[in-house]
Order: structure tokens, then C-alpha cells, then sequence
């Protein structure tokens, strides 16, 4: 018997060690190689030899000056704007209980599941120059010009706050969640009410959570170079990152869309290592998931609330209505709604080219097997063992939250454009590359999805199981499992839906024949055909709010607990 338990154990740890090794083989090919890549592309000549002069062209040119200092203002100005209207959002969802609540709980985060790309196109057909209100202001009104409401990098700031409030909504619900209804009686008993005490004890304590859901609006807004393109904004790092290195004629240019994106990997991480450290400054041991008792508001108070979120819902719905309109619109120009309704734009990119769906559904599904394949395991080492290296581990999926796509994408393109062995065809040039790196970019929602679950499961369940002979492989598929499955299918569905959304890094590995709907979409509305890109941006939409309705059953006010 003991014979049989040493080698039964022996046999799981020579296995766990194998797949720890697999683990970190992943991480090592997949994330810090094409890292490592770029970085030494941006400081080599073509010829590899050592040279600043790269950074030096970057630094003494006016214009990737001003590019970086206007990514950095939108970036700032985003997670102020997010800011204001998520904690509003999020303190009145949490705290107080008002007609329609659980209706607004949802669509607060709808906009969330809107890539960027689409809600611009959106904005543009109502609120463009040629654009629904712009027409009724001109006829009916009698303005003489139409209105920039969208063109410029105010517009930009415009969709980028409506698509990523909900992120820090979810960030602040699930952080506030935490916080004991004990802490804000023993405020009120010193007299701290109101203001105040949102002020001194609220807030402090949603650090970790204000902290993660800022970052990540900061990244996202920082690394978005398509919602800029198309309203005429070039002058961001993403903006240039992308123009530069996709014309391969100008060795100068191609060499600097290089170093833009090693800047922008170099402050993506700045800014983690900074976030992480004001955060472990205070001690937020005290905060862990309690019932809260939400109160009344009066009919006054709850006409307010109604009103303000109903007014922050119009906005950020509107480019739903204008990518509805204009999916089923035809002859929609110099008049304030389409003459005419069709289906044809939904045959075209269904039925004649269903490619761009296909693809999205198989290369998406193909990263959340790749998230599930390394993300569990990854989770799993990180709460149950003491293995060296877990720590840096879970650093490198926190990185990866930060890391821009643009700057992964450019990274996989310079370190992996030599062809493979016995293949002969780069791994840029095959069409697997881009659920690699989907799974790689999504990958931290699964493992803090299965990580969160994890804490809350007693380690003496295990231990029973163990005790009476069960492997550990045993113990985790018939004892852990079943009790972690919502963690681990929550973090799944947001990586499919976040993978579906993945335009920076899908438009520049794009393999010819293999594009998803982002591309399909990014190629249609430049290319002039605005409708068939409006109907892939609802077919898109409606996907991702299934898998979000479907989350919103299983996790609730949990939600943000896999962004951190």
C-alpha cells in the first residue's frame, strides 16, 4: 500500500513538474521572446549592431514628441472621464435601491462589449458631418455648417469613455463589494456622512480595484490606433506605431514603428510596476466579499438617479442606433435616416463571405482552449503550491493585461517572421498565429477567473479527497472542479468576447484569407463600404452581448473580480 501511494505520488509530481516546465515553455516562447525580440530590434541596427540612435531619431523629432505627449493626455483624460461616470455608476448600483436597478445593473455594461472600432462607426453615422443630427440641425434648425462633433481627438476621448466605463464600473462594484457595511456604521457614528465619508472611507478602500480598472483604461485607450484613424487622429504613439510599420518601403520609418512599440511596452509596464506599488502601500487585509444592504432612496432621489443614468445610457447607446440603421439602411446620404431597409449587407457578409464570422468563431474558440490549457494550470500553481517562480508567474499575466496589442503585435511579427523547421513558412505566415496570440492576450481573465475561485474553495476538501487515495489530478477534476467551474467558464467567457473585440494585434497579423470580423470590418469601412461594415459590427455585438448575459447570470456584482 505505501509502495503503491509513493509511486502513485512520485508519478504526479515527475507529471506536475512536466507540465510546471510546459507552463513556463509557453510563457517563455509566447510572451517574453517576442518581447525580448523587439526590444533588441529597437536598439540594433538592420545589420544587429548595438545603436541609440533609434531612440535618439525619436526624441529630437517634434512630431513623435507631440504624439507621445498627446497619447499620454487622452490616455489621462479617458480614466478621468471613465472615473466619473463609473464611480457614480457603481456607488449607486451597490449602495442604494431604486426602481429599475437590476435592468440598469445590465446595460450599464453593455457598452463594453462594442469594440472601439465599431463604436466609432456608430458615432460617425449619427453624430458625423453628414450624420443624422448634423442633417436635422442643417434642415430644420437652420445651421448654416455642421458640427465636429467627432472628428478630432475629442471624438476619440468621446467613444473610448462610452466603450470603457463599464470596465471601471466592474473594477469599483466588485472592490466596493468588499468593503463591511461595519466600516461605514462606525464612520457615521464619528459623524463622517455623506461626501465625506465616500471621501475618507469609501473610496481609500476600493484602491485596489480603482487602481486596476484605471490602468486598464489607461492601456486600452493608449494602444487603440483604429478609433483614431478613422476619425483623422494620427498624431498617437498607436496611431504611428501602426502607419509605420505595415509600408515596408521606408527602412527609417519601418525602424521607428519598432521603437514605438517598444516605448510603449517599456511605459505599459512603468505603469503596472507603479500601480502594484501604490497599492501594496496600504493594507486592504480587512476587505472580503459581504452582503449588502442597499437603501431605500426617496421618490425624489430615485427620479435623479433614473434620469442620469438614462441620460449616461442614451449616450452610450447611440452608436448602437446608428450601426442598426445604417446595418439595414440603404440610400442613407443627405437625409437623417436611411429611405430604404434591407437585408442584403447581412447576406453579403453571412451567406457570400461568411468567412470573417467563421474565422472569428474558430480562431476565438481555439484562444479560450489555449486561455483553459495554460490559464487553469497557471491559476492552480499560484494558490496551491509554493513552486519557485509562481510569483514571477503571476506577475507575467498581470503584464500581460497591461501590454498594449499593438506592441504584442508588432513584437510576434519581428520574432517570429523567420520560417519554421521542416515547414518553411514563418509562424506570421500560418493562419494559427493569431489564436496564439489571442490566447496569450486573454489569457490573465482566465487565470484570475479560476484564481478567485480558487481562494474560496477550503484546501481540506482537497486534503480529504488525498487522504483516502485520490491523485491529485483526481482530486482536482472530481473534488475542485465542480466547485470552481463559474470562476473558470466566467474568465472564459470574457476572453472569448474580448478576443471576438481584438483589433490592434488581429489587424496587423492578418493572414491573408484568414480575416476575423475586426479586420473585415476596419477593410470594409475603409474601403467605402460602410453598410457591410455595419452589419458585421451588429452581428458582432450581438455575440458578445449573449456570452455577456450569460456571464452577468453567473457572476453578478463579481464580474470585475477577473480584471484584478
Amino acid at each position: 500500500m505505501m509502495t503503491t501511494r509513493s509511486g502513485s505520488f512520485s508519478g504526479v509530481r515527475a507529471g506536475g513538474l512536466i507540465g510546471y516546465g510546459a507552463l513556463w515553455a509557453f510563457f517563455g516562447i509566447f510572451l517574453i521572446y517576442p518581447l525580448i525580440r523587439l526590444f533588441y530590434d529597437s536598439f540594433t541596427t538592420d545589420d544587429g549592431v548595438f545603436t541609440l540612435t533609434n531612440y535618439f531619431q525619436f526624441f529630437t523629432d517634434a512630431f513623435y514628441l507631440k504624439s507621445l505627449v498627446n497619447s499620454l493626455l487622452l490616455g489621462a483624460a479617458t480614466v478621468v472621464t471613465t472615473s466619473i461616470i463609473g464611480i457614480a455608476i457603481a456607488f449607486l448600483l451597490l449602495r442604494y435601491d431604486f426602481l429599475g436597478r437590476r435592468l440598469f445593473s445590465y446595460l450599464t455594461i453593455i457598452p463594453m462589449i462594442m469594440p472601439p472600432l465599431v463604436g466609432v462607426m456608430g458615432f460617425t453615422f449619427i453624430l458625423g458631418r453628414a450624420g443624422t443630427v448634423n442633417i436635422l440641425l442643417q434642415d430644420y434648425l437652420g445651421f448654416l455648417q455642421p458640427i465636429n462633433f467627432m472628428y478630432g481627438i475629442h471624438g476619440v476621448l468621446l467613444v473610448e469613455t462610452l466603450h470603457l466605463f463599464p470596465l471601471m464600473t466592474l473594477s469599483l462594484v466588485d472592490a466596493m463589494g468588499k468593503i463591511s457595511p461595519s466600516l461605514d456604521e462606525a464612520a457615521e457614528s464619528v459623524g463622517s456622512r455623506g461626501i465625506r465619508k465616500f471621501w475618507d472611507i469609501t473610496f481609500p478602500l476600493t484602491t485596489p480595484g480603482y487602481v486596476t480598472g484605471a490602468l486598464l483604461v489607461f492601456i486600452w485607450t493608449f494602444a487603440d490606433f483604429a478609433t483614431p484613424l478613422v476619425v483623422g487622429v494620427d498624431d498617437l504613439l498607436a496611431s504611428q506605431a501602426y502607419l509605420n510599420i505595415v509600408q515596408f518601403v521606408d527602412r527609417r520609418l519601418f525602424k521607428m514603428g519598432i521603437v514605438i512599440s517598444a516605448i510603449m511596452v517599456l511605459l505599459a509596464i512603468l505603469f503596472l510596476v507603479l500601480a502594484k506599488k501604490y497599492v501594496a502601500i496600504k493594507d486592504y487585509s480587512s476587505l472580503s466579499y459581504t452582503q449588502i444592504e442597499r437603501r431605500k432612496l426617496s421618490p425624489l432621489s430615485q427620479v435623479g438617479v433614473f434620469v442620469f443614468l438614462l441620460f449616461i445610457l442614451v449616450l452610450a447607446f447611440i452608436p448602437y442606433f446608428g450601426i442598426v440603421l445604417d446595418s439595414f439602411g440603404k440610400g442613407w446620404a443627405l437625409t437623417p435616416f436611411p429611405v430604404k431597409y434591407t437585408l442584403q449587407y447581412f447576406q453579403r457578409v453571412s451567406v457570400e463571405t461568411p468567412k470573417f464570422i467563421l474565422n472569428s468563431l474558430l480562431y476565438s474558440g481555439i484562444s479560450v482552449a489555449i486561455a483553459l490549457a495554460v490559464g487553469v494550470p497557471a491559476a492552480w500553481v499560484m494558490s496551491r503550491t509554493k513552486l519557485p517562480g509562481r510569483e514571477i508567474l503571476d506577475s507575467l499575466t498581470t503584464l500581460i493585461l497591461a501590454l498594449p496589442g499593438t506592441g504584442i503585435g508588432i513584437a510576434y511579427m519581428r520574432a517570429f517572421r523567420d520560417p519554421l523547421p521542416f515547414m518553411g513558412i514563418p509562424l506570421i505566415g500560418l493562419w494559427f498565429v493569431i489564436p496564439i496570440v489571442l490566447g496569450v492576450r486573454r489569457l490573465p481573465y482566465t487565470v484570475r477567473g479560476t484564481f478567485a475561485s480558487l481562494l474560496i474553495v477550503h484546501r481540506s476538501f482537497e486534503e480529504a479527497a488525498e487522504s483516502v487515495g485520490a491523485t491529485k489530478v483526481r482530486t482536482f477534476k472530481d473534488v475542485t472542479l465542480p466547485l470552481i467551474w463559474k470562476g473558470v467558464l466566467t474568465g472564459s467567457l470574457y476572453s472569448f468576447i474580448l478576443a471576438l473585440q481584438e483589433a490592434s494585434a488581429t489587424l496587423l497579423l492578418v493572414v491573408p484569407g484568414h480575416e476575423m470580423m475586426t479586420v473585415g470590418i476596419f477593410n470594409f469601412y475603409i474601403g467605402g463600404s460602410v453598410n457591410e461594415a455595419a452589419a458585421l459590427g451588429l452581428i458582432l455585438i450581438i455575440l458578445g452581448a449573449v456570452c455577456l448575459f450569460i456571464i452577468n447570470r453567473l457572476a453578478g456584482s463579481r464580474m470585475g473580480g477577473v480584471f484584478g
